[in-house]
């Protein structure tokens, strides 16, 4: 009997189909290799494999075996995007210099140096009036404050976002996992109406906006200064920069609409595995606190937390703990 065709979708990803045939197979302990034909994605995962004694049946992979590689998989493609993303920042730093003109100004259309945050905001703004289709955003930590003027900036970006909506729109925002509860940001997708999705990763990239995946808005330097802006118009680059968020969204945890809590693994959460992967990289508490947008008290207490569940005395038992554990082979 010939069922209905297998619907396409990612290499790495287990669509429903193929997660009924390896529950299945792990009820019953074998299929018939041919019923694989209909969900084939559990064989190239991994997850169903020829039988040593019939190679005409398949076997189901053990679960945690099965979760550990798959796990182990993302956490690659994670440093793979963000080794792309370190070299397309040196790239066009070096560009940014060499296409320089007398008043500080990129002279190519494609590529264009943004000076001070008026003309960064009115170039956002005139993308997003012209704007029909999508937004797609990374959303830094320490962008919403508790001051008077990130309240003034998030009332003028909400009304230019609902408008954006209201023409048919849709916006996609990745923020850092502590932003989930920050009041501003939370009050922001209560409000707006219409197709705005926002999911959240332990680190994210530097603040980037691209509109209808034609235009892109990018940190103009490496040193953090928020009035400098790069505007990048150049197809080939801009689809770069779509592809890349593309990826960071499939391996982000849903915020809005759905709400998902980042998955806890023996004890340790994915904030505190964010943590570690930095200890263990020799940061300090005060670069750990601003890689993940958090204050550095915070980051202590997970510090903190993190040294109890792993049983550590000191800081340079946490070190050996942290590598003894495997926790960092266990990414979200």
């Amino acid at each position: 009997m010939t069922g209905a065709p297998h619907a396409e979708h990612g290499a790495d990803e287990l669509c429903p189909e193929g997660t009924g045939l390896y529950e299945r197979a792990l009820r019953e302990g074998r299929l018939d290799a041919g019923e694989a034909q209909a969900a084939p994605c559990a064989v190239d995962l991994g997850l169903l494999r020829p039988a040593v004694d019939d190679r005409d049946t398949l076997e189901p992979l053990p679960p945690a075996v099965a979760l550990q590689r798959l796990l182990r998989r993302s956490g690659e493609r994670i440093a793979a995007e963000r080794r792309r993303e370190e070299w397309l920042a040196e790239t066009f730093h070096a560009l940014m210099r060499t296409g320089d003109g007398p008043h500080g100004e990129a002279s190519t259309p494609m590529l264009s140096l943004l000076s001070g945050l008026d003309r960064i905001n009115g170039a956002i703004a005139q993308a997003l009036a012209e704007g029909t289709r999508e937004v797609l955003c990374v959303q830094p930590p320490n962008h919403y404050q508790t001051s008077e003027y990130a309240r003034t900036a998030q009332a003028a970006a909400m009304v230019r976002d609902q408008q954006f909506l209201d023409r048919g729109g849709r916006i996609r925002v990745i923020y850092p996992h502590t932003q989930r509860h920050i009041p501003l940001v939370v009050a922001r997708y209560e409000r707006l109406r219409g197709d705005a999705q926002a999911r959240t990763m332990d680190e994210v990239t530097g603040r980037m906006i691209i509109v209808d995946r034609t235009v892109a808005f990018i940190p103009g330097d490496d040193e953090g200064h928020s009035d400098i802006a790069l505007e990048i118009r150049h197809p080939a680059v801009v689809d770069y920069l779509v592809n890349m968020f593309d990826r960071f969204w499939r391996l982000a945890t849903p915020m809005h609409p759905q709400t998902v809590q980042p998955p806890s693994l023996g004890g340790v959460t994915a904030r505190q595995r964010a943590i570690a992967r930095l200890l263990v990289e020799g940061h300090t508490d005060a670069v750990i606190a601003d890689r993940l947008g958090m204050n550095i008290r915070t980051a202590r207490v997970h510090i903190a937390k993190l040294a109890a569940t792993l049983g550590s005395q000191s800081r340079a038992q946490l070190g050996y703990l942290i590598g003894q554990s495997g926790i960092l082979d266990r990414t979200e």
